[in-house]
């Protein structure tokens, strides 16, 4: 939708630039005298704040003051919408030019600010109170913005600019926002005529029921007579009656069994959920054609680096040609490990792949996660980060003190990001800690988009990392296994995006780019929590102060090799199913008929009957046409990482260089130019493919030399 076209991107499973011109450039902040060392803050307890000390003091919901009971949602939320009325008038009426542009972000910010807040408030607060309040905020800022959409003269305003000479002198930035706000107007239907674009409207808010009736479906749990299944592995599933729930697909269990019974339990094909899917597609493909595209797909991926689903199937195809081999090699090796273990049965099965890859990698690597989470307390990874942007980008993370009623949780930490030259950059909120009701996903959600205001002030971002890592005990601190230390660094990949993503206008800001561009920032980090030159600047024993040894992280490093052909494959096949869904319309078969061609074609083991695995593809919502965008943004983090900072992971030129090139332009330049910038060459489609491929092969050995 265009107001919040750059907001609501939660990143799953995301650095700047004194923006142009004098006035600019943010004023040095002063350095704050209540910061303290960043790894310190997450080994000890936070102190609950006595009244009326000075940080005692009342305040709300991420420092802004209504919200310091859930009733303020509804007094932030009116004085969004006021003020957005009088943004709608003063548009309308001001003449084209770069004003124009400044207003549409204004406006796009007083909204933003309060749906974005809200779209973390209403999955994270642990009061159910605030949750609902939330959730009645998002809903009614979503109908000004839909109403916003249609706004005809409101679109005018925007379409004089762009029609007049003066939008060639606009700067690159100014005049990508603009050309931004107008592409949501378009894909809303502006251009239609009354009676299409009423319907462009009402397909909208039909989509977005769908959607959010899809997604509750998708994690559903299915029952079964307890009876039906063997007696002996009835404890696996949890009992209710004589039924038995099944409520995913218990990958890791050892026993062969409890795995066939999960995947065909789960994935049994529910009516309802499929009518939902079906209608979902079916609309999408109306919307898309009703505004002008031959497919959703086309719709979709405007914008992005791939540009069109044409791109993106060459993309799939040649990267599934170079996998073949190497899957059927890893296949292979699944196959001989079943049948040592399970002699009677040893076709490999879909059930089968996520167990055995786990099981050859634990036996050739001894990687058992209780070696490693002794080097990996919270702290020191903490520390590691911070010594990382320190040397890479002359950035530091500093523990803030934060205000009673500030926080949903009293352990939620509060980051300062601060420059050595520029000062404060913006707050990062840590809320990194299991509680009852969390949602078990990790994420990067924006709270507050930064952009220069109209005195000359810069509005610092703010954004929420949300991990579910284990509590400290009396023994020990928080330790991490190395896929959630990994995870943080994914994590804080995104949140640096946001951080030097510092645009003058929030519409862009940070990780409100493409899609398939903004997982790069986050896959580059996991590359640096992947080198012992990085591991070993913090990875210490937090009881004897021992480094982890160099062995032990090449183990998990080639660990990690194994099977990822036959990984990387699985998710090729996601991203075609994807793309074949939202491509042409009418479908030529069923959901289901598609789903077992494409399986059996792209990935390999056979389809099961009587199942029914897209109807648990989540990701057919939030990434719509856009699920190949975590391989393409693994393929970018890759040729930069080889090319930038694999001979040197600490080079501050080249830090600069990441920056200055692809981080601190957010989503105000194209995404394809930045890459361009950084790598100094316009990357082919082959080229993405021989750096996934590459990675399968590399000898991690080669970057780590023994000084």
């Amino acid at each position: 939708s265009a107001m919040l076209a750059g907001c609501r991107q939660v990143l799953p499973a995301a650095l700047g630039r004194a923006l142009r011109g004098r006035a600019a450039r943010p004023c040095r902040r002063a350095v704050s005298t209540s910061w303290c060392p960043v790894g310190a803050a997450f080994d000890v307890k936070q102190q609950p704040q006595p009244r009326g000390s000075a940080a005692g003091r009342e305040t709300g919901l991420f420092g802004v003051p209504e919200l310091s009971c859930p009733e303020g949602f509804q007094e932030a939320q009116d004085k969004a919408l006021q003020e957005s009325e009088q943004l709608v008038q003063k548009a309308c009426s001001t003449p084209p030019g770069p004003e124009t542009v400044m207003i549409f972000d204004q406006l796009s910010d007083s909204l933003c600010r309060v749906a974005d807040l809200a779209d973390f408030v209403k999955i994270a607060h642990p009061d159910f109170a605030f949750r609902e309040a939330a959730e009645e905020a998002c809903r009614n800022i979503g109908t000004m913005v839909e109403k916003l959409n249609t706004d005809v003269e409101l679109c005018q305003s925007l379409r004089r600019l762009l029609a007049d000479e003066i939008v060639n002198s606009l700067d690159p930035e100014t005049r990508r926002v603009a050309e931004l706000f107008m592409f949501d107007f378009e894909i809303s239907g502006i251009h239609l005529d009354e009676e299409k674009r009423k319907k462009a409207v009402n397909l909208n808010v039909r989509i977005l029921d769908l959607c959010n009736e899809f997604l509750t479906g998708t994690h559903l749990p299915n029952k079964i007579d307890k009876h039906i299944l063997p007696e002996h592995i009835r404890y696996n599933f949890t009992a209710e009656g004589n039924y038995l729930q099944v409520a995913g697909l218990h990958a890791d269990c050892p026993n062969d069994l409890v795995r066939e019974a999960a995947y065909k339990i789960f994935l049994y094909p529910n009516a309802e959920q499929l009518s939902c899917l079906e209608e979902l597609l079916a609309s999408r493909n109306s919307l898309a054609q009703l505004v002008g595209y031959d497919t959703f797909a086309h719709r979709a991926l405007q914008g992005t680096m791939a540009k069109n689903p044409e791109t993106v199937r060459q993309f799939l195809e040649k990267l599934s040609e170079q996998l073949s081999k190497r899957t059927q090699k890893d296949f292979e090796m699944m196959t001989k490990t079943k049948m040592k273990l399970n002699p009677q049965n040893s076709k490999l099965m879909p059930w089968d792949h996520p167990y055995y890859s786990g099981v050859l990698r634990a036996e050739r690597y001894n990687i058992d996660p209780g070696l490693y989470c002794p080097f990996f307390s919270l702290g020191a990874c903490m520390e590691g980060l911070n010594s990382l942007f320190s040397q890479l980008l002359g950035i530091s993370l500093y523990a803030e003190q934060t205000q009673r009623g500030e926080v949903w949780s009293e352990d939620v930490r509060k980051l300062a990001v601060v420059h050595e030259t520029e000062g404060l950059l913006g707050y990062i909120y840590c809320d990194f800690f299991q509680r009852p009701d969390k949602p078990h996903q990790d994420c990067h959600f924006t709270v507050r988009g930064g952009r220069l205001k109209e005195n000359g002030e810069y509005q610092l971002p703010v954004v929420v990392l949300m991990l579910s890592l284990p509590h400290s005990t009396r023994s020990a601190p928080t330790l991490l296994s190395p896929g959630m230390m990994e995870n943080l660094f994914h994590e804080m990949g995104h949140a640096m995006h946001s951080m030097l993503g510092r645009t003058r206008y929030q519409h862009v800001t940070g990780t409100r780019c493409p899609t398939d561009f903004a997982e790069v920032p986050s896959i580059l980090m996991e590359y640096f929590a992947n080198d012992y030159r990085v591991v070993n600047q913090f990875a210490r024993h937090y009881k004897t102060g021992q480094p982890l040894p160099k062995n032990m992280v090449s183990r998990l490093c080639e660990s990690k090799k194994v099977c990822a052909a036959a990984d990387m494959q699985l998710q090729v096949f996601y991203a075609a199913l994807d793309q074949i869904y939202h491509g042409k319309h009418p479908l030529e078969k069923s959901t289901t008929e598609i789903l077992k061609e494409t399986q059996e074609k792209v990935y390999g083991l056979p389809y099961i009957p009587n199942t029914a695995w897209q109807l648990r593809f989540s990701h057919l919502v939030g990434y719509g046409a856009k699920y190949y965008s975590y391989l393409m943004s693994r393929a970018v983090a890759s040729m930069v990482w080889k090319q930038c900072f694999a001979q040197d992971p600490f080079d501050r030129a080249m830090g600069e260089r990441y920056r200055r090139e692809m981080l601190a332009h957010g989503g105000g330049k194209e995404p394809i130019l930045m890459v361009q910038g950084m790598l100094q060459k316009s990357p082919s489609v082959e080229d993405f493919v021989d750096a996934l491929v590459s990675d399968l092969d590399q000898d991690f050995e080669t970057f780590i030399t023994d000084s």
